[in-house]
């Protein structure tokens, strides 16, 4: 069914169901702890894999998305760096527009060489107004963008931007403080921005806890992603995907 990864994210905010997706850098994948978190994310329920970093300097993209395949049904979801990282074996691609910056290389640049590949490609293909928060640290993301983060503490910037993206016909808005943040995006950003929008709300950055997961959840993220935490310590992800899937009904 076309779209059937994003039909599931709106009908899951229309029911008010939260969402949890695991993030797996290819680049940083050690074989055992690999295994044991695929193993943990399947008993856990976890809802998506996003696939994807800053970087991936390795050729282990479509190893990794043929490992996943190989052990389980999850969805894959490529959230790419940059236009490189691309590949036939996910099921769905954010397309991201970094509407927080100012770098049009990252706004449509990039967009129009992939653009044809795309249209040749089975991924579902779901437009994502993607939006870098300051997470307290730099981050290997703002680095790469060469753009400067929304500040932490304006949330009426995040919401406006968010509503533009949304106004511009993009499908999901990403607010990501960033792989390592220091700090996550705010309970006032995410209210902010959740009460203004009325497409999928997906939050990331900085989530190291189940409380922290928990509260970005009620706070109005209807996609919870954590990668990081879960990078270092494995055993965090069933608590993670229960804090966050306690607020179903």
């Amino acid at each position: 069914m076309l779209n059937k990864i994003y039909l599931d994210l709106v009908k899951a905010k229309e029911n008010g169901d939260k969402k949890f997706a695991v993030l797996l850098d290819p680049d940083k994948i050690r074989l055992k702890q690999f295994h044991k978190t695929l193993e943990l994310a399947i008993e856990s329920d976890v809802d998506y894999f996003f696939i994807g970093g800053s970087l991936i300097v390795t050729d282990m993209l479509d190893k990794t998305l043929e490992s996943i395949k190989n052990l389980c049904d999850i969805p894959m979801i490529l959230f790419p760096g940059n236009s490189f990282q691309l590949s036939y074996k996910a099921d769905a691609l954010l397309f991201l527009s970094l509407i927080s910056g100012r770098n049009a290389e990252l706004l449509i640049g990039n967009h129009v060489v992939v653009a044809p590949y795309l249209r040749l490609s089975p991924l579902e293909i779901m437009s994502t107004g993607y939006m870098l928060i300051d997470g307290g640290v730099p981050t290997t993301v703002t680095y790469m963008s060469n753009t400067k983060p929304i500040p932490a503490n304006k949330p009426d910037i995040a919401a406006s931007t968010a509503l533009a993206g949304q106004f511009l016909g993009l499908k999901l808005i990403f607010m990501d403080a960033g792989s390592g943040a220091q700090n996550p995006v705010s309970i006032e950003m995410i209210e902010a921005v959740s009460n203004t929008i009325e497409i999928p709300l997906i939050v990331g950055g900085g989530i190291n806890t189940p409380e922290k997961a928990y509260e970005n959840a009620k706070s109005g993220a209807n996609l919870i992603v954590v990668g990081d935490a879960i990078e270092k310590n494995p055993d965090l992800l069933p608590e993670l995907s229960d804090a966050i899937h306690s607020l179903n009904k």
